[in-house]
């Protein structure tokens, strides 16, 4: 710290992921306690149709393990919680969305207010979209590729009964 330095505050970003389909929703919240994140999942809740099941994947940290937290879960059944192991955080893909969003919007930025901090991050959320780098569309089924002229014994094939000749989508 330099002498000059003057702290302006800090939020937290709750934000969940939909895999199938891209789609983030993103809450800033003054704490990370278990009763923003409790707040933070319903409104996941009240945005998730019902008939869907909830699949989160989270950390291990304390707030995500909590009592009260337990017992929310307890009462809406269709939510199921994995938990990354520890440092490992490489397997959530949000992941790489806060490391994108660190590197593009909030390195080197200057928020003298807490509140232009926020609006800088909701807004990013919004207008960025979130995408795999290495594919240049829409996720695709990937089909087998060999021929039945040209299958040939693969000590692999084991691995891969599904794949017959062709015929089956992995």
């Amino acid at each position: 710290m330099t002498h000059d330095y003057k702290p302006n505050g800090a939020t937290t970003l709750f934000a969940a992921l939909n895999v199938l389909d891209g789609t983030l929703i993103g809450h800033n919240m003054k704490r990370h306690r278990h009763q923003h994140f409790i707040r933070f999942l319903n409104a996941i809740e009240a945005q998730v149709p019902k008939r869907e099941a909830i699949r989160a994947i989270v950390d291990n940290y304390a707030t995500h393990k909590h009592l009260k937290l337990r017992e929310w879960l307890a009462r809406l059944r269709r939510w199921a919680f994995h938990f990354t192991p520890t440092s490992a955080s490489w397997l959530n893909a949000l992941e790489g969305f806060f490391a994108t969003l660190t590197r593009r919007r909030l390195k080197r930025g200057v928020f003298p207010p807490v509140d232009e901090l926020k609006a800088a991050i909701n807004l990013f959320v919004a207008k960025t979209p979130i995408q795999n780098p290495d594919r240049r569309s829409q996720p695709r089924p990937r089909r087998c590729q060999t021929r039945e002229a040209s299958v040939r014994v693969n000590p692999l094939s084991e691995w891969l009964p599904h794949c017959e000749a062709g015929k089956t989508r992995l």
